[in-house]
């Protein structure tokens, strides 16, 4: 990075909304005529950030104060030891986090890198800014001031990143920026060009589906072609293709909660994966949601187009576009397959530039009211809170009609989803399960919402079509432990989905191998309603079962509304703190898994009251004996929200 005149905004996003804060720095730095780059952290080579005069970092904290998987070598490389106290001395940066004070380790990425960054000899132009989801107003609370404070201290330290003859009190801060994308129409597309692989019909692949694979890998290509600084303009690698065999439900049919084992026989011979890795499903939409979509916006389903990135108007290549070559897509496919037009809500810029697209005067008033600060408070009550989708807010402004190129930057990507594996290839070669909650609640204004990934999923029906679903492997967060080190086990709810792996790969192993004890804990609501697995967790507690007591292990369930008191996994733990004790004297992991809100801290709690009592330790002794079993990589949690 040699342009010291450049502003760099690297981050680091989970679920877009660190991207989004860091692409609206970028458009107001590009109205100042800044020389800038947005980039990822994980498009970003580390080694140049001692070159970098000034940067932004933009970060998210998920699950339990975790960094996002694109910020996970970044920061790894940041932590190296050989790099000294004055390895960033030359560097001047600003910080702003995004997080959940609803969580125990509220924006705690943040925190870590701000002080990583000033270990390492960078200087901090601000204080850091920690915006909050769990605020009134979301996160945008504490981005506003923190913007206008960045701002103003750009302007008076560091004024020569700004154009020449720039006066910053003469921005249009109301001017619609250019779109991101540019599209092209194809009026003439031929087979030949369509590339309707022989390949992909014999392996089965559809062509649909494939045509919906090109248009995200289009979309990608197009989102990530202008990155001057970047490691690799690489899309994601290729898909594993399988079939649903299975789909059973596991609560009673007559209980409100729908929790499903989904199986899928995998369509690659090479596909591979180890106990505590996580399946990446890529949903489908609603056609009558798709088709209302593209109606109301006026849009050509049946036209091919291709999309590329157009050129940022601050940075240094020639051309006004990026070229890319692509095959072009059709358009109801590249909506459908790319663009989460009933699940996501909109973003604050979504409203900003509607509001420059609305005909009628009291609509365009509106609009302008919620892209301002003062009806910051209003937007988040009516879309954040209430989860409006992005066809119920163009609904409900009639008289705005985006174009194309707007609705490819604003409208949410179609994300995949994450799922424990709850199988074992050793166990099912060649096949891989899943536990799948259905996901629904209730709006503030009393509307029932519904997931779209696993209502999706809970709706197929294998043994009435022949169903071939995208998806990946990836590495969870619960390390695969080696069979001779005995584990305590907490899973209440679709927690226990990863366990009923690791149960299965040792049920296997103990036959060819000593496999150490298992103490597992489960938590649901009633016995006879949600006791997942049941038959599956009773056999393998039966005599000479790794669950079983004459082996040293033992499953444990607590019903919570089966009595008049509340009963949690947190209880039956303390039940049995003797047995949890002796298991961690000898070595045992610990892994906890499932909901992200309360239970992950409270386990916690409870394990260091065990070792408190059971180990005659003080509340201090017992706290730093903990954090030496997760410093030791002897304590593993899995959390989801």
């Amino acid at each position: 990075m040699e342009d010291k005149h450049r502003l760099l905004v690297l981050y680091a996003s989970q679920t877009g909304n660190a991207q989004d804060v860091a692409e609206r720095i970028g458009r107001e730095a590009e109205r100042r005529q800044c020389n800038l780059a947005v980039l990822s952290m994980e498009d970003f080579d580390v080694c140049c950030l001692p070159h970098v005069e000034l940067v932004v970092f933009v970060v998210s904290t998920t699950g339990q104060g975790d960094p996002p998987d694109s910020m996970k070598e970044f920061w790894k490389f940041l932590l190296m030891r050989s790099l000294g106290h004055q390895w960033l001395e030359r560097t001047r940066y600003a910080l702003f986090g995004l997080g959940d004070s609803g969580y125990q380790k509220f924006n705690m990425v943040a925190k870590k890198l701000d002080k990583r960054l000033s270990d390492l000899g960078a200087h901090p132009i601000i204080g850091r800014g920690l915006g909050d989801d769990q605020h009134r107003s979301g996160y945008e609370a504490a981005l506003d001031p923190w913007l206008t404070s960045l701002w103003a201290t750009v302007e008076e330290n560091f004024p020569h990143v700004f154009g020449e003859g720039m006066v910053l009190s003469d921005i249009e801060t109301n001017a619609l920026d250019l779109p991101k994308f540019q599209i092209t129409y194809h009026d003439n597309v031929n087979d030949e060009l369509l590339y309707k692989s022989s390949m992909n019909k014999e392996s089965g692949i559809q062509d649909n589906l494939m045509e919906c694979l090109r248009a995200r890998a289009m979309i990608e290509t197009a989102n990530n072609a202008n990155k001057s600084i970047s490691k690799s303009n690489s899309v994601s690698p290729p898909q594993c293709f399988a079939h649903m065999i299975e789909n059973k439900r596991l609560t009673g049919e007559d209980y409100e909660r729908d929790v499903r084992h989904i199986e899928f026989e995998l369509g690659c011979s090479d596909s591979q994966y180890e106990t505590g890795d996580v399946l990446e499903v890529m949903p489908s939409q609603n056609v009558a949601a798709v088709d209302a979509f593209i109606g109301h916006c006026g849009l050509d389903p049946d036209a091919y187009i291709t999309v590329e990135q157009r050129k940022r108007p601050n940075s240094s290549s020639g051309s006004d576009t990026m070229t890319i070559s692509c095959q072009p897509v059709k358009l109801r496919t590249l909506v459908e397959s790319t663009l989460d037009i009933a699940s996501a809500s909109p973003r604050r810029y979504f409203f900003e530039v509607m509001s420059h697209f609305a005909t009628a005067e009291h609509e365009k008033e509106r609009l302008q009211y919620f892209a301002s600060t003062e009806g910051r408070d209003d937007l988040y009550q009516y879309n954040q809170k209430e989860r409006r989708t992005v066809i119920e807010v163009l609904e409900d402004f009639p008289s705005v009609r985006l174009p194309l190129e707007w609705l490819l930057q604003l409208v949410p990507r179609l994300r995949t989803r994450m799922f424990s594996i709850s199988s074992s290839l050793l166990a099912h070669p060649n096949q891989v399960h899943i536990t799948v909650a259905v996901v629904s609640w209730m709006t503030p204004y009393k509307r029932k919402r519904h997931g779209l990934c696993s209502s999706w999923l809970a709706g197929l029906d294998p043994r009435k079509e022949n169903i071939l679903i995208p998806m990946r492997f990836h590495r969870g967060a619960l390390k695969p432990p080696p069979p001779s080190i005995p584990l305590v086990l907490v899973g209440p709810g679709t927690g226990c989905a990863p366990f009923r792996t690791f149960i299965e790969q040792r049920a296997l192993l103990r036959a060819v191998e000593p496999v150490a004890p298992i103490l597992f804990f489960f938590g649901c609501r009633n016995e006879a309603k949600d006791f997942l697995y049941k038959d599956f967790w009773l056999s393998n507690m039966a005599s000479d079962g790794v669950l079983s007591q004459e082996r040293g292990g033992g499953f444990f369930v607590a019903f919570s509304r089966d009595q008049p008191q509340k009963v949690y996994v947190q209880h039956k733990m303390q039940e049995e703190s003797r047995l949890i004790w002796n298991l961690l004297k000898s070595g045992a992991w610990v892994y906890v898994a499932g909901s992200a809100t309360k239970m992950p801290t409270e386990v916690m709690s409870t394990i260091e009251e065990i070792i408190s009592r059971e180990g005659g330790f003080s509340k201090e002794s017992a706290s730093r004996w903990l954090r030496q079993l997760e410093k030791a990589g002897r304590y593993h949690v899995e959390a989801w929200s």
